[in-house]
């Protein structure tokens, strides 16, 4: 007997770990989206809101959903190394090494496209971002539906991503189809970006694939914006995700106090001092080293600073958290952006209202 899908708001929930269901899980996504539908789906990073890749139409509905602005390309995920031939052309050599490397894995490869990439997915760009996936089911999703899938991250354009299947719901029930739940999304960032569209080729997003990471394997220097060596106009079309718009942002305005010992310290407390003072109800996100120093009405620890593999993980539950207790701000203790760090910084950055540096 099929089993009955919970419903929410008239979107799917399918459980694929309940009762050794996941193959009719896999089966109902998959007819979902050969039907031009949209089905979110957990990735090792975040949750994904897949469609067909190669049917505008459908492309253009995840755009609907997400309330997305249409200048924003979508990464497209792809079943094997193999796929990335059918939708990009004269594709670098170091990207086949770096492909071969680090996939399947959380590493987006932004590369020259073929006529067959719609123009929506790519915003009007002569490229297209691409990546395979390490999640088994998303992998399996990916296999059974038989398409490349257009996804970017199943949340509100601008909302913290999501790393779990209630996190999609919270967003987006009512406005597709299905959300296949998988469970937590083990690192909890989005993917790093990595464009072959320049030379030498330029990080645009740093994400589980640290750049440390990337000049090993490809035994040359990368530029990045965030180190100064790169530059591009982002008032115009961007060249990947996340890198125009306000992103990963909460309800509530964030603060982000970067920096590092008693300065650090004391510009914390000045800022929770102050809004207190205003009459906001603050919540602080600190880590385990700075627990029980600072007062807030909500307290969160995001992890030690010596963890930043935890940081990723727990950074957007922490943030849908806040919303949820009714906070007025949230202000969030920095840590070294360096590896995995670079990271969460670069997400929290794009997120907050207000970041306050070093002394």
């Amino acid at each position: 007997m099929d089993l009955k899908w919970p419903l929410v708001k008239g979107t799917l929930l399918l459980r694929a770990g309940e009762d050794g269901e996941e193959k009719k899980a896999l089966q109902a996504a998959a007819e979902i989206l050969q039907a031009g539908g949209r089905v979110a789906f957990p990735t090792e990073t975040v949750y994904g809101l897949g469609t067909n890749a190669l049917d505008p139409e459908a492309v253009r509905g995840i755009f609907r959903a997400k309330r997305r602005p249409a200048d924003n390309p979508l990464i497209v995920h792809l079943a094997a190394l193999e796929q990335a031939g059918e939708l990009a052309q004269n594709i670098p050599p170091a990207a086949v090494r770096l492909a071969k490397h680090f996939w399947p894995g959380p590493l987006t490869l932004i590369l020259p496209k073929r006529g067959a990439v719609p123009g929506i997915v790519t915003a009007g760009l002569p490229s297209v971002a691409v990546r395979v996936p390490a999640h088994s089911l998303a992998l399996k999703l990916l296999r059974t539906a038989g398409l490349p899938l257009a996804a970017p991250s199943a949340n509100l354009s601008g909302h913290p991503s999501p790393t779990t299947a209630e996190h999609v719901l919270e967003d987006l029930a009512g406005s597709i189809e299905a959300v296949l739940d998988g469970g937590p999304c083990p690192i909890g960032v989005e993917s790093t970006v990595l464009s072959f569209m320049f030379s030498p080729p330029a990080l645009l997003r740093p994400g589980g694939v640290t750049l440390e990471m990337l000049e090993e394997v490809l035994g040359a220097k990368i530029q990045s914006p965030d180190l100064g060596n790169f530059k591009t106009d982002y008032t115009a079309t961007p060249p990947a995700p996340g890198m125009k718009y306000r992103h990963y942002a909460p309800r509530a305005p964030l603060f982000l106090v970067e920096g590092a010992g008693p300065a650090q310290g004391r510009r914390l407390l000045a800022l929770c001092t102050s809004l207190t003072a205003r009459g906001l109800k603050i919540g602080l996100v600190v880590f385990a080293e700075s627990q029980g120093i600072f007062p807030a009405p909500v307290l969160k620890v995001l992890s030690s600073r010596r963890d930043p593999a935890t940081a990723a993980a727990r950074l957007y539950g922490v943030l849908r958290e806040m919303d949820a207790a009714g906070v007025d701000a949230i202000v969030v203790e920095g840590f070294e952006a360096a590896g995995l760090g670079g990271a969460v910084m670069n997400r929290l950055r794009k997120a907050a209202v207000q970041v306050i540096g070093a002394e």
